[in-house]
């Protein structure tokens, strides 16, 4: 659910890009509406309005939730700081490789995985099972990041439905793999069901 709540205000940025560029008459002011620029606002906004109601809600934010706007904050505001949709195009790819450093890292640092950490509270796996699946979370961040990278300076015309539809494509395939892997392994630890080889 934590990722899908990232997607929200990615699906108002795709929504405002892809109306076309026009000037509209709001309480007495010219604002630019559609367009790369106008979406990039959007984006910020609607970021600080989903996390801000999280915030609210539960009285906190998790650490991936607070880089995930962190990120939305710095490289969306040098977009329209500088006029330039570069910087924006290197969000996704930044944000991607530095959670898989933090799954990486938690492999060195800490008492647990991080993967563990974060569903160890629902499921009861051997110690090798969180190892790959951890190992899996580093490869899938690491192959979202350069994906979106190759696209974003590659097919330039494509890139924001990329930024959108792809990464989300991507999370879900990822996360239906992994109920999969997962369902083989849940008999490990049950112990009302015989185990039985993989």
């Amino acid at each position: 659910m934590k990722q899908f709540i990232d997607f929200i205000p990615l699906l108002l940025f795709f929504i405002v890009f892809k109306i076309d560029p026009r000037i509209v008459e709001i309480g007495g002011h010219s604002l630019s509406v559609g367009g790369i620029y106008s979406a990039t606002a959007m984006l910020i906004a609607s970021s600080l309005v989903v996390y801000g109601i999280l915030f609210f809600k539960q009285r906190k934010l998790e650490k991936s939730q607070w880089l995930t706007l962190v990120a939305c904050l710095l490289f969306g505001s040098l977009t329209l700081a500088f006029h330039s949709e570069t910087f924006l195009k290197w969000k996704a790819p930044v944000v991607n490789w530095l959670f898989a450093l933090a799954f990486a890292g938690s492999h060195f640092i800490g008492d647990k995985l991080l993967i563990k950490r974060m569903m160890g509270h629902a499921l009861t796996l051997p110690d090798p099972v969180w190892t790959r699946l951890n190992v899996a979370w580093i490869a899938f961040f690491l192959f979202c990041g350069a994906a979106n990278l190759f696209v974003a300076f590659t097919y330039q015309s494509i890139w924001v439905d990329f930024k959108v539809f792809g990464s989300l494509g991507m999370t879900v395939l990822f996360l239906i793999a992994q109920g999969i892997y997962l369902s083989r392994h849940l008999h490990d630890t049950d112990p009302t069901t015989p185990k039985t080889k993989d």
